[in-house]
């Protein structure tokens, strides 16, 4: 045993793992990117985390923080081994404050566990990517996660107040306060919540909540064509209408699932929006109305509106067969999230249907489009090199397109190791200094979650 190893289980004990099978449990996240760490650990609470990295920088040996590994963009990935930190241990709920809708959590617990629990109490927390039943919240702050609910109620940065972290140098560090206001210094939690687990380890958060709506409708709107379902959602808004959820479902996705899926799907329709609305039931109504009145001026091939859960499901069950029906199409793909303002999403996703045409590979789009959040799915055979090469030739040409129009390259997955060769396309070689110095400030000696966001 090495003097590290006994350290190191001097701090976990029995709660550290060096064996090759839970090493490679641990060493990718959901891009299927892979590199194997030396340890995996599970601590119980913040000292413990302290403790680690004070041997760390004796050691200069990298500590890579994890949530779930349910991540687009290779963030966990321990690309130069070294300590996995897991914190599926540290899972509590430790407090609901219904009189100062807050919630006090530990990282590890999971976002579909904090919503059931905050619902059953009235409350609400927004945030909701498509991994909740199991993503945790540490992994959220650390992407600042969005999902459907986005473009209504904001994304995770919106409702985080205050962290609990432990710096590199394994000193502890308070950000934020537990109230809305709050003015007092720089606001560091803000810069924490989406810096991908580089500058802290976050071992606690205090999170805003809301009351629950009362009442949610759902609408199905079929269109003929993506472009057209694209205007659709530009003249709900101009309508002054802001629903809970436009979703876009394009024509891609569509003959996706006609092919693969059993689920119903309209006759005649080529792509859909699919829109949540909540609020009080009254309210609910005036919208739904104010929703069919916007895209009477569109030729709609079907409309259908839901608002009890089974029947609600029933038209959401056409979103959630996307992503099952691609992976039978080609389990190998690239999946991006560009976003761009919702006013140039008809013009975009043409672009998008000329490349595709244009170098005969399928691409499959869907998303969040109240927000202008598209998930650019590049179908792709990853054993063909030239076929790969041709990919990242279209990704380029759909980023740069998407900057010209001033959107991001990425509106949720973050950059971590996969968009690391792409961001100087957003970024200016100033804004990625002064990003590095902060990266040094906060982390010195380079061993938290290092080569990552910045290209080496």
């Amino acid at each position: 045993m090495s003097s590290l190893e006994r350290r190191i289980r001097d701090i976990f004990g029995e709660r550290c793992s060096f064996s090759l099978t839970e090493r490679v449990a641990y060493s990718f996240d959901a891009t299927r990117q892979r590199a194997i760490p030396d340890c995996v650990v599970f601590p119980e609470n913040a000292d413990e985390v302290g403790e680690l990295f004070r041997v760390a920088r004796e050691s200069r040996i990298p500590v890579v923080p994890r949530g779930a590994g349910s991540g687009f963009s290779g963030g966990t990935v321990p690309v130069s081994g070294g300590v996995v930190v897991s914190f599926e241990r540290m899972d509590r709920i430790l407090d609901i404050d219904e009189v100062n809708l807050v919630a006090r959590v530990e990282p590890g617990v999971v976002l579909g566990n904090l919503q059931s629990a905050v619902e059953s109490m009235g409350l609400f927390y927004p945030p909701d990517p498509s991994s909740r039943d199991f993503c945790t919240i540490g992994g959220n702050i650390a992407e600042c996660a969005g999902g459907p609910s986005g473009f209504k109620y904001g994304v995770t940065k919106d409702y985080v107040l205050a962290l609990d972290n432990v710096l590199p140098s394994g000193e502890f560090l308070r950000t934020g306060v537990e109230t809305v206001k709050g003015v007092v210094g720089y606001n560091l939690t803000s810069l924490i919540v989406g810096s991908e687990g580089t500058l802290t380890v976050v071992t606690g958060a205090t999170l805003k909540l809301l009351p629950k709506p009362e009442h949610v409708e759902t609408l199905l709107i079929g269109f003929r064509s993506t472009e057209e379902a694209c205007r659709g959602v530009n003249e709900i808004i101009r309508k002054k209408v802001v629903p809970r959820t436009i979703e876009l479902i394009d024509s891609t996705a569509v003959e996706c699932v006609r092919e693969f899926s059993p689920v119903d799907i309209p006759d005649g329709a080529g792509a859909f929006l699919l829109i949540d609305v909540d609020g009080f039931e009254s309210d609910v109504k005036a919208q739904v109305r104010r929703v069919k009145e916007a895209v009477t001026s569109l030729p709609v091939v079907s409309l259908q509106v839901e608002e009890d859960p089974d029947g609600r499901e029933s038209l959401w069950a056409l979103r959630r067969a996307i992503s099952p029906s691609l992976l039978k199409v080609n389990p190998t793909k690239i999946n991006e999230d560009i976003t761009v303002p919702r006013a140039r999403l008809p013009e975009v996703m043409r672009r998008v249907r000329e490349l595709s045409e244009e170098t005969g590979i399928p691409i499959v789009n869907f998303g969040h489009a109240g927000d202008g959040n598209v998930h650019v799915n590049i179908m792709i055979d990853g054993d063909d090199p030239a076929q790969v090469k041709k990919a990242e030739e279209v990704l380029r040409e759909i980023f740069a397109l998407t900057v010209s129009v001033g959107g991001t390259i990425s509106g949720e997955h973050g950059v971590g190791i996969s968009k690391k060769p792409y961001i100087g396309m957003e970024l200016s070689p100033r804004q990625i200094e002064v990003m590095k110095r902060l990266k040094r400030l906060f982390d010195p000696d380079n061993i938290l979650n290092p080569h990552k966001i910045f290209p080496d």
